[in-house]
């Protein structure tokens, strides 16, 4: 019987997390192989190498390389790659996870070629049309022949916009599939906490990455003298943040460990002992969420609603003194009511996902 041939297209460290979940389903199916196109959009080679070998992500076929210009830039680029690639594959489908540029690039090249396009993560809405997040996810939703909705809040988003039923499948969440799979390899492997140098439910984990956070210095400053009044913060923090705090002097308290970027085992492993999260990242979010963690989000809107709404993530926006009411008022408690323990759905998105797929190629 002969293969029907998937090419994925990744750039993105949250997107290689979701893409191991599929990737090992993929190499166990009889009836699809996959090609992997890495765009290099986070390119960073410790970094990626570390993923790839943590997670047993196949190797890409194809590395573009392409990153560190502007958005318009970098998807114009990617695009014209990757439809080089389609041409010469002549995939069957080409899957997207997410809302990155290189989610949108390839969306807009496979949709040129009338290439089916299967979307993972579909219906996530922030409703801020300012967020490049928001319009790659959007416009990707509006094209795509499967769209895979992790919540049924995404099923709701998607229907509400008229986009048909029968594409539609609500299929659960792959992060929590990939949590699921490697919680137990991440606290018999990681070390990071020995490394760092902190013990369990003693810490509170910080991690800020969006530029309305990290390109003002007047926000930066802010974050930092408000993380400067509670105990130990763990700070995994990126290079170029890294660079903004130096270049302007930034005091950063003796509570606050600043520390490289982390792979995922080592991720996984501080959010699980962590006593409470502080983030502005989407995945970061969900994860609290999985490892039972109360999450406090910087920023002023969420894909992740039904999160706030179920009182386990509370939105602080750009309001950065509201930290320092937060620490002194006593830690917020995370508690959920039973009904919500499989929000994301039961860990077998990737499962549903493949059948899904192989369903839709048997019906062309």
């Amino acid at each position: 019987m002969k293969l029907r041939k998937i090419i994925t297209i990744i750039g993105a460290r949250p997107q290689f997390v979701k893409a191991s979940v599929l990737s090992a389903l993929f190499q166990k199916s009889r009836e699809l192989e996959e090609i992997i196109i890495h765009t290099g959009q986070h390119y960073d080679k410790a970094m990626s190498e570390l993923f790839f070998d943590q997670l047993g992500i196949p190797r890409p076929k194809y590395n573009l390389g392409i990153g560190g210009g502007s958005h318009g830039e970098n998807t114009g680029r990617m695009i014209e790659a990757i439809e080089k690639i389609l041409l010469s594959e002549k995939p069957d489908a080409v899957l997207v996870y997410g809302d990155t540029d290189s989610t949108l690039a390839g969306t807009i090249a496979a949709s040129k070629l009338y290439i089916p396009i299967c979307h993972v993560e579909a219906g996530l809405r922030s409703f801020n049309n300012r967020m490049p997040e928001e319009i790659n996810r959007v416009l990707t939703d509006r094209v795509s022949s499967l769209l895979f909705a992790p919540t049924v809040l995404a099923e709701k988003n998607l229907l509400s916009e008229g986009l048909p039923r029968p594409a539609i499948k609500l299929v659960g969440d792959v992060m929590f599939d990939a949590v699921l799979n490697y919680s137990v390899i991440a606290a018999e492997k990681s070390k990071i906490l020995e490394t760092v140098q902190v013990n369990p439910d003693e810490y509170i984990l910080c991690t800020i990455h969006r530029p309305v956070n990290t390109d003002s210095v007047t926000n930066l400053a802010a974050i930092f003298d408000a993380l400067k009044t509670t105990q130990t913060i763990v700070f995994p923090v990126h290079p170029r943040t890294k660079k903004i705090i130096e270049q302007n002097a930034i005091a950063v308290s003796d509570n606050i460990r600043l520390i490289d970027p982390v792979g995922y085992l080592d991720m996984l492993n501080l959010e699980k002992n962590a006593q409470l999260i502080i983030t502005d990242s989407g995945g970061v979010q969900k994860e609290a969420f999985f490892q039972k963690k109360y999450c406090i989000t910087l920023r002023e809107e969420t894909e992740w609603q039904e999160l706030v709404e179920i009182g386990v993530n509370t939105l602080i926006g750009f309001e950065y003194h509201k930290l320092k009411n937060i620490f002194e008022n006593g830690l917020p408690q995370f508690a959920y009511e039973s009904k919500n323990a499989f929000l994301y759905g039961d860990g077998n998105a990737g499962a549903k996902i493949i059948d899904a797929i192989v369903d839709f190629l048997n019906k062309q």
